[in-house]
């Protein structure tokens, strides 16, 4: 699966927590998107060689960019799933039935879990993903869902499209300002 060329990692240094800065969000170990019935834990990928981002290598496992933003951390966390393989459904094959305002829960190593909410579903050509828009490390903490999408390429033995999960953590409702009256 080909899910776009990342740029290279941001070399960044991190602030002891002594100077005031957060410390990194702890590594995500497992994704739950009840709408779909997804509960799977993550594995880690890396950048290929070609700068491609792979793909886990079992249909049945779910994968994130180990090297890009962690989810809560500024920018987008990208995670990887395969819509199916040669003996059926994968485990993101339920993807495109995700529809804005559904919950991603993930799982992280601390125990604790970060619940993002779906904002859209974009599909596009396997060479015109928005890699700007999609591997961000900057601005608010998002995550990005890709896998395969679009029509089969029976010849290439790969689909042409990909679909893109783009979600955000839910924005803080503010209390509404209510007068109450006094009991007399």
């Amino acid at each position: 699966m080909d899910v776009g060329t990342l740029p290279p990692a941001p070399v960044t240094e991190v602030p002891s927590p002594a100077a005031g800065a957060a410390a990194p969000a702890p590594a995500p170990v497992r994704i739950r998107i009840p709408g779909i019935h997804l509960d799977s834990a993550l594995v880690d990928l890396q950048v290929q060689q070609d700068g491609h981002l792979a793909a886990p290598q079992d249909p049945g496992q779910v994968g994130w960019w180990s090297d890009g933003p962690r989810p809560g951390d500024p920018g987008a966390a990208i995670i990887v799933g395969h819509i199916d393989s040669l003996t059926g459904p994968a485990t993101f094959y339920n993807l495109s039935a995700l529809r804005p305002g559904d919950t991603i829960t993930i799982d992280r190593a601390d125990h604790t879990r970060i619940a993002f909410t779906v904002q859209a579903l974009r599909q596009y050509p396997k060479n015109s993903i928005p890699d700007q828009d999609v591997y961000t490390a900057t601005g608010a903490p998002a995550l990005r869902l890709i896998t395969c999408g679009g029509m089969y390429d029976h010849q290439a033995h790969q689909y042409l499209d990909n679909l893109v999960v783009y979600a955000a953590l839910p924005t803080p409702v503010h209390p509404r300002h209510f007068h109450f009256l006094d009991r007399v």
